[in-house]
């Protein structure tokens, strides 16, 4: 029944998953199948996968990598932790890990930056965060892990509304 009042809608979930790159394509279509009800259009969804993919992906080739395992972690116990919120039209994604961390974050978000380049690591997966996603923040310490927040509006109103 609507009063005039403007629903709210608020939504949550949270996934954990081995860090091993088949889990990257989950991660994405979780999330996709998470904002369905928002009714998002195409592009949004687009969006919202490649930004996910990319920070998952970051978490399990950088935040896990064979040096930092085999040093701090016992087999099986590298994980990527995803959360997702929605209130109203606004969508929370924080992917988080608990690997090796970002010794510069400036740095690292730096388009063309790669500390993989024997990988064939282009160094883009920030800047296209970054201009998937309407808000990043990148929280790191070095032999703690690393956790991306990102959200994304949702639908034709901007992102900073006018005070009414």
């Amino acid at each position: 029944m609507q009063t005039g009042h403007k629903t709210i809608v608020k939504n949550e979930m949270e996934l954990a998953f081995d860090a091993i790159s088949v889990n990257e394509s989950f991660a994405r279509v979780a999330v996709a199948a998470f904002v369905a009800p928002l009714n998002p259009t195409m592009e949004e969804i687009s969006d919202i996968k490649t930004a996910v993919s990319e920070a998952v992906t970051n978490a399990i080739i950088h935040g896990y990598d064979g040096e930092f395992l085999q040093e701090n972690q016992t087999e099986g116990t590298d994980r990527v932790y995803l959360h997702c919120r929605i209130e109203e039209d606004v969508l929370q994604v924080e992917v988080r890990d608990t690997g090796k961390g970002i010794e510069d974050i400036e740095q690292a978000m730096e388009p063309l930056f790669t500390t993989k380049p024997e990988m064939d690591r282009s160094g883009m997966g920030f800047a296209f965060m970054e201009a998937f996603m309407d808000d990043l923040e990148v929280i790191s310490e070095p032999g703690c892990g690393t956790v991306v927040l990102m959200k994304k509006k949702l639908g034709v109103t901007p992102w900073i509304g006018e005070e009414e």
